[in-house]
This record gives C-alpha cells, structure tokens and sequence, in this order.
C-alpha cells in the first residue's frame, strides 16, 4: 500500500517531539505561562512514558548531588570541590519548586505517587576512599545546602543506617559513609503521566501516539515543516511550527542530524544500555531503605558508579544494584540496529573518532562488563551486600542512553557525560542530547528551553511574578534563608 501524503494547514506555537519527562515539563510550563499556546506532542510509541521516563528504565534517584561522588571531584589545587554539587543541588529543588506548585494549585493531588523520602548515603571502602569522603563532608557541612550532613566510620552506626551492606563488616575494614535524611526516590514515568494528564484534562492538549517524526525542514512561511509518519493509517503528515522543541531521548541525535542549522555540526553519541541486578526476596527487600552510592574505579567512567538503591514501581517496594554496562548499536530500546551506523556522518567522524581514542580505558570497560556472567556481577554485589544469594537476584535490562560526543579543539572528539541543549541562533528550534542528571533537572533545562524559544514569556511583567510562584530559585543567587524555606514548603506540599 502506497502512503498518502496530507498537509495539515495549522500553525502551532510549538510541536514537542518525544513524550517523555523533557516534553510534558515544557508543555506544560510554556501552558502555564500562555494558556493560549498551542502545543502538539507527537510520540513514535502506543504511549507516554515507555523509553527512558519509564520507571525500570531509569535510576529513580532524585539527582541532588546528596551522594553521587562524581560530582564532588578533586580540583587542581587537591581539593575537593562542590561547585557542581551545588548547581545540580538547586536544579532539583527547582524542580520540585515546580511539583509543590502544581500540588498547591491541586493539579496534582497524590505526590506520593511519585516521589517519597529516601535517605541518600555514600559508602567508600578502602583508606583513600575514607579520606576523600571525609574531605567531601567537611567542604559539604560548610556549604548550607548540604549542612545536614553526617559522617561515620564506625560500624555500628552503619547498621542502623544500611543494615545489609553493614553486616559481616569487622572494625578492621576501612570503611566510611555519609547520610543526608532528605533524599528522594521519584518514578518519573508516573510523573510524566500526570504531567500529561494536566495538559489534556486541564488545557485540551493531548498528546498525538504512533506519530513518527521523520525529518523538520525550514519554512519560509513559519519557521519549520515536521513531517510525520502516521503509523495508525499509514500517512505522511505535514505540520507547521514556529517553535520545535526534539525531546526524544537516544533518538534526539538521529533527528538533530537531519535538520538544517549549524549548531548541530560535530555532535555524535555512542550508546550504552544499563543493567541491573533485581531482588526478588521480599525480606531483603525490606531491610533496605535507601539509596546508597559509591565511587567509581579508577579508569571507570562516572555512570558505571555502583549503587545499592530503594524503589517503589508500580505501587511496589523493590531493591536494585548496579549499573552495569552492556551494549546495543540502537540509539533507543525501541530503535534500530542501526542507529549507530546512521548517526557516523562526514560532519561528526572526526569527533567519534578523536572520541573512541581517547576513551579506550572506557572500551575496555565496556568489553569488560559485556563478558561478565550471573555469578560476576554477583561477585560485585557482594562487596557491597556481603549475605546476597544469587537466586534470589535476578538480571534487567533497563533504558538506552546515548552519551554526547562533541568537537573538541585538542582531541578531535569529546566524550561527554550529562546532558547538553543544542539550539538554534534564534531559539526556534531545541534540542536535548546527553542522560544522567537529566529527569531530575528537567525543570531546569526545560524553563532554560522556554526562554531560548519565547524569552518574551518570562521577562514580561506577569511572567515574572509567575515565575516567582512557580520557581523561585530559578536563575536566581539563592540564599540559606531562601533555600532553606522553599525547602521546607516543597517538603510540606510534597509529603515529604
């Protein structure tokens, strides 16, 4: 059957593509700000939340810098510095600026739904270990975001904190760990959800399934053309945007390449799907509430951090550990075998390959990672759960993330961890590349999208006193009184 070809005569403000935690939070903010907008959301699958928002496909923890060592490193000097722990600290908070206001506003009436107190720890063995962890809690205690910090190296008081990973430790060990009450576990595909649900029960948005984005050419007469596939009648569909906003995770890159702006040249990505080691002893499960990270090896790179974390999916206490590394040519857990090979262009082979030699510890760990059998990863549980049975822990294959590679003036090629806005000149077109803090900073990086795209919606006068009630730390110099306040109201609103 051949496909027809429909031009939908409609000018929208803004198409986002992808229905992930990115879009519904710009949706609905850009709604918040001008209810008038008119928005279209299109995803390629049967619904929301299914790739890298869904819950067992992402790491759950509310991304704060309470305790992921990689984001304290040792500076030139040999200190240990805060600097980015700070930052990601007030993007979260933002972000939950965001969600106490939509509880308030009673747009959301069961935070606990998707967000719930869980302490977050770091736990380091080994005397080096021991005394950076103990430098990063004294430059943290100092700094008024982190100052409920504890610290101990006494095993007793470990037991009290993560009894699994405690027991069968002798005073002997060097062993340290630091604890910060207030972390969070979010499920972001329930959020995302109810995000979603906001834009269509409260501003008549709902969002377009089965709907392929193909290519975003320029228009002379708006700013783009999207052209979609239909996947329910087999139609290409033609859309006009003034505003498009690429949201679509690991398939960000693929579509990025096919637009006609400069800002795209040299980007590449190389993916890396994560594993993880699930419990499935009920009783285990239940001696475990938190979220306890550790540091990285030597040569490792910062995702592979080992963690021993607390979940609640689908209404259910879980215990997962890991990440470990394994590897598919697809740029989604839904994509294509080749992903990868589409994504080499003459643009950005410079860049993926100054990337690959300059990341060949990262290679071998890969190689490392995919050799492993049951019984290895295992073994690697056990140096933090020393008990842990290997039929009661079974493996998962969670989300697909595709790490930046970008042009660099002394390598050739980058490899970068995080996640990066790619736009154009004039802000019409945006897009997100990169994985972890990601969801947890959505807030953030989607109000920075929204000025890039309508700065007029947030420098007015009104969408300044709204920004004041929605996100009042955003962009702002906060300070301790200040943060300790809408800590305390976003406590309160969230349940927490």
């Amino acid at each position: 059957m051949s496909t027809s070809n429909i031009h939908i005569d409609k000018d929208y403000d803004l198409i986002c593509v992808g229905a992930g935690i990115m879009s519904a939070t710009l949706a609905l903010l850009a709604k918040l700000f001008d209810p008038n907008m008119n928005i279209l959301i299109l995803e390629r699958l049967d619904d929301v939340a299914l790739e890298s928002s869904a819950a067992w496909n992402n790491a759950g923890t509310g991304h704060s810098a309470l305790c992921e060592l990689n984001y304290c490193p040792i500076n030139q000097n040999g200190e240990v510095s805060i600097d980015k722990a700070a930052t990601i600290c007030n993007q979260f908070e933002v972000s939950k600026q965001f969600w106490s206001y939509l509880v308030a506003k009673g747009l959301i009436n069961a935070p606990e739904d998707f967000i719930k107190n869980v302490p977050h720890y770091s736990c380091v063995f080994g005397e080096d270990n021991v005394n950076y962890l103990k430098r990063r809690y004294e430059a943290m205690k100092s700094h008024f975001m982190f100052d409920s910090i504890e610290y101990t190296e006494q095993i007793s008081t470990m037991k009290s904190w993560f009894p699994l990973i405690a027991e069968g430790r002798s005073s002997e060990e060097k062993i340290a760990a630091s604890k910060i009450e207030r972390g969070t576990e979010v499920n972001f595909g329930n959020l995302t959800r109810q995000l979603f649900s906001i834009l269509e029960n409260q501003y008549d948005t709902k969002v377009q399934c089965r709907q392929e984005v193909l290519d975003i050419d320029p228009d002379a007469d708006v700013e783009w053309s999207v052209i979609v596939n239909d996947l329910n009648m087999d139609q290409h569909k033609y859309y006009d945007a003034h505003h498009v906003f690429i949201g679509a995770g690991g398939g960000s890159l693929l579509l990025l390449q096919k637009v006609e702006i400069e800002e795209k040249a040299g980007y590449g990505g190389f993916p890396v799907s994560g594993e993880w080691l699930v419990c499935k002893n009920e009783e285990i499960i239940n001696q475990h509430n938190a979220k306890v990270y550790s540091k990285a090896g030597p040569n490792d790179p910062p995702m592979s951090t080992p963690h021993l974390d607390t979940r609640y999916i689908d209404g259910k206490r879980e215990l997962l550990f890991g990440p470990f590394a394994g590897f598919s040519p697809k740029f989604l857990k839904e994509g294509s075998n080749f992903d990868l090979f589409k994504s080499i262009t003459l643009d950005n082979v410079s860049s993926m390959f100054g990337a690959f030699w300059h990341n060949l510890p990262l290679t071998k760990y890969l190689m490392e990672q995919l050799a492993m059998s049951h019984e290895d990863r295992m073994e690697d549980l056990r140096k933090f759960y020393k008990d842990a049975k290997s039929d009661e822990w079974e493996l998962l294959v969670a989300g697909q993330r595709v790490q930046i590679i970008k042009k660099d003036d002394f390598e050739k090629g980058k490899l970068q961890f995080g996640t990066e806005v790619v736009s154009s000149k004039n802000g019409s077109i945006t897009c997100l590349l990169g994985a972890s803090p990601g969801a947890s900073t959505a807030t953030y990086v989607m109000l920075d999208v929204l000025d890039k795209a309508f700065p007029e919606l947030l420098n007015s006068e009104k969408g300044k006193q709204l920004k004041a009630q929605i996100v009042p730390s955003w962009r702002e110099n906060i300070s301790e009184t200040l943060f300790k306040s809408h800590l305390e109201k976003s406590k309160k609103l969230l349940k927490l």
